[in-house]
């Protein structure tokens, strides 16, 4: 932008009381445009044609310090470069003084004019405060290539920086989030005579009444899920694991095969045990041909002990084949890495729950026990479903504490009011049993008051 160019004819000629009128064009600009930087370039195009100046610049006072709202010539500056920070050094060097400065200063002008005389080069330059009230928002920058401001000039800007000050803080507190606005208007609020202490009052009453207001309780505490019923599945027999038909979490029906043990054995001692009972009815027959009463009793109990050893093998037998007893899931047991390794009579293979029918496990603490009952209801939120919660009713209470984790709990058993087709024994969760209204400041406090308690019964001499 070339700042030594002659300045335009016009309203420049007249008197300042004549100027008046059209000064007020330049706050009209201002209102016309919603945003602040529109704004900003408005308002400098104005003073520039009325003023006949070759640029007018606007900035602000904000959180971060003093920054550049807009200009009449908005592509000449650019954050960062020289010309943006001789005129912020302008701005502020009115802003510290609280008045309007000048360069070249007119007669019986006697402020410091540094920062004015950098801008301004052979030219002239003026910086006039933006007031709001008796707070000073910003400041106005314009410059000249050839004629000095007057006194006359610069008492003008100064009323025109008045009218424009509050318009261009409203349009800067538009331009900030919510947040920012309110915490400022805490802050304005505070910084008045009288209202700190108002406040302080009143907040403080509010949050004595909010801590007293009654609130529902909920008693919380790390919960898991169970099978109602789980069936351990154990080898009748001794033997060898030949075929492994299901995993963990796989869902079974009655009467399917879980897993089959090796019958080789079996299989061999059941023909030698049908090889006998045949051998001891041939001979019962001959003997009875003979009409040889005491070997035929002898002979018919021999076939006696033969069919029962036979019917041992043969339910030996069936029981190699682990079938399930019911409609349920598998919950233990992985046998898929184990084919041909030796099992033992009455080792667990694996264990069954139902489908849906499940217990809930809550690991109350101590402290929060007491607070408990059968028949109280609470809410369900598990780690793999956080977005929806399960219904439960609690039914008892077990009388015996464990550890945990260097913590003292006891189980409360839970039954489900719904079973949804996700749930499967072993998820994990946070349930809250409702446990009566307590005021809001009693719940905050008083796991610290009974530490404190406990602290002052263990080092107490009474």
């Amino acid at each position: 932008m070339d700042l030594s160019s002659p300045p335009p004819q016009g309203i420049s000629r007249l008197t300042a009381p004549e100027k008046a009128p059209h000064l007020l064009r330049p706050l009209g600009a201002a209102l016309a445009r919603a945003a602040l930087p529109e704004a900003a370039a408005a308002f400098g195009a104005e003073l520039c044609e009325q003023l006949c100046c070759a640029r007018a610049s606007v900035g602000m006072l904000g959180p971060q310090g003093l920054r550049l709202a807009g200009s009449s010539h908005p592509a000449d500056l650019q954050p960062g470069q020289p010309a943006a920070a001789a005129l912020l050094d302008a701005m502020q060097e009115a802003i510290d003084q609280a008045n309007g400065v000048a360069w070249p200063p007119p007669s019986g002008h006697d402020f410091i004019t540094v920062a004015q005389r950098q801008l301004a080069g052979t030219g002239a330059a003026c910086s006039i405060p933006l007031v709001e009230g008796t707070r000073i928002v910003g400041a106005i920058v314009l410059e000249r290539s050839a004629r000095h401001f007057t006194l006359p000039e610069l008492a003008l800007l100064a009323d025109v920086a008045r009218l424009a000050g509050p318009v261009f803080e409203l349009k800067r507190q538009l331009a900030l989030p919510w947040h920012a606005r309110l915490r400022q208007s805490w802050r304005e609020q505070f910084a008045r005579p009288g209202r700190r202490r108002q406040a302080l009052a009143g907040g403080a009453l509010v949050v004595v009444a909010a801590l007293a207001v009654p609130v529902p309780w909920r008693v919380s505490a790390p919960a898991r899920l169970e099978g109602s019923v789980q069936r351990a599945i154990v080898a009748a027999t001794d033997g060898f694991l030949q075929q492994a038909n299901v995993r963990p979490g796989d869902r079974v029906q009655a009467g399917q095969v879980l897993a089959e043990l090796s019958s080789q054995d079996l299989e061999l001692d059941r023909r030698r045990r049908e090889s006998e009972l045949r051998q001891h009815e041939n001979a019962y027959r001959a003997a009875q041909a003979r009409a040889d009463r005491a070997q035929m009793v002898t002979l018919q109990a021999r076939a006696a002990e033969a069919q029962a050893l036979l019917a041992l093998v043969e339910g030996q037998l069936a029981r190699a084949r682990i079938e399930a007893p019911f409609d349920g899931i598998v919950i233990k047991g992985d046998l898929g890495q184990s084919l041909g390794a030796p099992v033992q009579r009455g080792e667990v293979l694996m264990v069954l729950a139902p489908n849906d029918s499940f217990r809930l496990i809550l690991e109350v603490d101590e402290a929060d026990v007491a607070a408990l009952r059968p028949g109280q209801r609470g809410e369900l939120a598990l780690a793999a479903r956080p977005d929806r919660t399960l219904s439960f009713v609690t039914r008892r209470i077990v009388p015996v504490a464990s550890a945990a984790d260097g913590r003292n709990f006891f189980e409360v058993e839970a039954a489900l009011e719904q079973t949804p087709p996700q749930l499967r024994p072993g998820l994990s969760g946070v349930g809250k049993v409702e446990a009566g209204w307590r005021p809001l400041a009693w719940i905050l406090a008083h796991r610290g008051l009974d530490w404190l308690r406990l602290a002052w019964w263990k080092v107490s001499p009474w």
